[in-house]
């Protein structure tokens, strides 16, 4: 997927150290450790503790720059942001889930409808709901 990612990682993987995360998002290495610490950008930690950032890591340092030094946004709204924006995405994955959901249960009605239609018996042939009075009267006999 990425050309400088190892074998089977994807934008996910923590793969980059903060030195090289730095460098990639234009950014100081102190400057990642406070948006960390500010909770703005989370990397993957190893088992000893060290950071490590993934693609979308990166991609989120830099929408933070951006966010910061060309719209103004100071770092409190930078963090509402993010938290809004992974909101809605939470809210998108869950509405594509339960619209799977909706579409099964529609095949499944209608699998069910066809199956009592075809159970119906072919020699009964269904009649309209009418209700007729019909008077009758023998004739009389002379």
């Amino acid at each position: 997927m990425f050309g400088g990612l190892p074998h089977g990682a994807d934008e996910d993987t923590p793969v980059f150290v903060i030195s090289v995360a730095a460098q990639l998002s234009g950014l100081h290495a102190q400057t990642l450790r406070s948006y960390d610490r500010q909770g703005l950008v989370s990397p993957g930690r190893t088992s000893g503790g060290g950071r490590r950032y993934s693609m979308r890591d990166i991609a989120l340092l830099r929408e933070v720059q951006r966010l910061s030094q060309e719209d103004g946004v100071n770092l409190a709204g930078i963090k509402r942001i993010i938290e809004l924006e992974n909101q809605v995405d939470a809210l998108r994955a869950r509405i594509a889930e339960l619209t799977e959901e909706l579409t099964a249960a529609y095949l499944t009605a209608e699998q069910t409808a066809a199956a009592v239609h075809a159970s119906y018996r072919k020699d009964l042939v269904p009649l309209r709901q009418q209700t007729a009075l019909v008077v009758w009267k023998p004739k009389k006999r002379n």
